[in-house]
């Protein structure tokens, strides 16, 4: 669907004007699809990216200011969502050996096991937008989104 009819209106003041609200609208209906998806299994996006996070760097552990300074989103409140995956039992947070003001978080095997279930069913996501665009149209997008933030 063309922007001009997501959001009713016709006249921008330029073609940038116009790729900005492109951009915003865009961005926020992936974070609502990603919300509504996320919902089923009672975590927010944020969580599934600390996840994906802690994922890469396993058996290795992080700290806190390592996993916020790689998020995708800058400003959540890192402690309240961290508590929640140790509820869950996704992470696990303990003292630092060798730095006791340190805290080392770790995902679990409950934690892989969780990314490993839904891991299809957000690959379905990414079928449903390559039926939208194709591989070198995605380079581009990234390519060009990229030099948006220089």
């Amino acid at each position: 669907m063309k922007i001009e009819d997501a959001i009713k209106q016709q006249k921008f003041e330029n073609n940038l004007h116009k790729a900005l609200v492109n951009l915003i609208y865009t961005s926020n209906w992936i974070a609502a699809n990603q919300s509504e998806f996320f919902k089923d299994y009672d975590i927010l996006p944020q969580h599934y990216n600390i996840l994906r996070i802690l994922k890469g760097k396993f058996p290795n552990s992080s700290c806190p200011g390592d996993i916020k300074e790689v998020m995708l989103d800058k400003n959540p409140d890192l402690t309240r969502l961290l508590d929640k995956l140790v509820k869950l039992g996704y992470v696990d947070r303990q003292l630092c050996e060798e730095n006791k003001r340190k805290m080392d978080i770790t995902i679990t095997k409950k934690g892989l096991d969780f990314l490993n279930k839904i891991h299809p069913r957000m690959e379905e996501q990414y079928v449903t937008m390559g039926n939208n665009i194709s591989l070198e149209e995605a380079e581009l997008l990234s390519n060009l989104l990229d030099k948006v933030r220089g």
